[in-house]
């Protein structure tokens, strides 16, 4: 760790991802959407691991889904992106894809929040806008967050991009980040490389950082 200006400069994910400055975001892990990604089960056991060694280790975990306004309600913006992402040809044939109540808006069953963790609901792509998530990684002293979930090539992309904008620094745990189409997450990620304000590893490397006893012969299996 490197001291300069009184204060301390991480020079690695590890050093980046002590337990007392690092916040995980659990980004859109909902029925309907990791239903289409690749390897569910597999990106389920990576987010799994690196939620058990957040909660072992007192890493705050927040959650964001992505939820619909009825039609009746959309401007002008959601119904010309609700008709691309529906392949509508008319704004009077959009639906409400993610109502908040529905069955597939809601989080896997698999990673439930515990212990009254926030979910917060997004109509957007960037997690930190409209949400209290910035406000709550403030009022934590967060400088580093870990961004696990889906879709990596819609949604994680956007946050990250955000989350550097902000003065954090985004910690992309690759491996669990769910992907869609893995051209346009490869791209994803190599114009996040490219920006140099965003940060990868896999679960394991961050199991580490955090340092939850128990579990680093489990993350050696990963």
């Amino acid at each position: 760790m490197q001291q300069a200006f009184g204060m301390a400069v991480p020079e690695t994910v590890a050093e980046m991802c002590r337990p007392a400055t690092t916040a995980v975001l659990v980004y859109d892990a909902q029925v309907g959407i990791l239903a289409h990604v690749r390897d569910r089960d597999r990106l389920v056991e990576r987010i799994s691991a690196v939620l058990r060694a957040a909660r072992e280790s007192g890493v705050p975990v927040l959650y964001v889904r992505h939820v619909s306004l009825p039609p009746t309600h959309m401007g002008v913006t959601a119904l010309r992106t609700a008709m691309a992402w529906q392949r509508v040809g008319e704004a009077a044939a959009v639906t409400a894809a993610f109502p908040p109540d529905a069955p597939h808006t809601q989080v896997v069953d698999e990673l439930a929040p515990a212990d009254g963790e926030p979910v917060f609901d997004k109509l957007g792509m960037s997690a930190l806008v409209g949400t209290p998530v910035e406000a709550v990684l403030r009022d934590r002293r967060v400088t580093t967050l870990v961004l696990v979930g889906a879709v990596l090539e819609i949604g994680i992309e956007p946050t990250a991009r955000h989350a550097a904008d902000l003065g954090l620094l985004p910690v992309v745990v690759e491996d669990a980040c769910g992907v869609v189409d893995t051209a346009a997450a490869e791209r994803s990620l190599a114009s996040l490389d490219y920006s140099l304000l965003t940060y990868r590893c896999d679960s394991r490397e961050v199991v580490d950082a955090f340092g939850a006893t128990g579990l680093l012969s489990e993350a050696a299996s990963l």
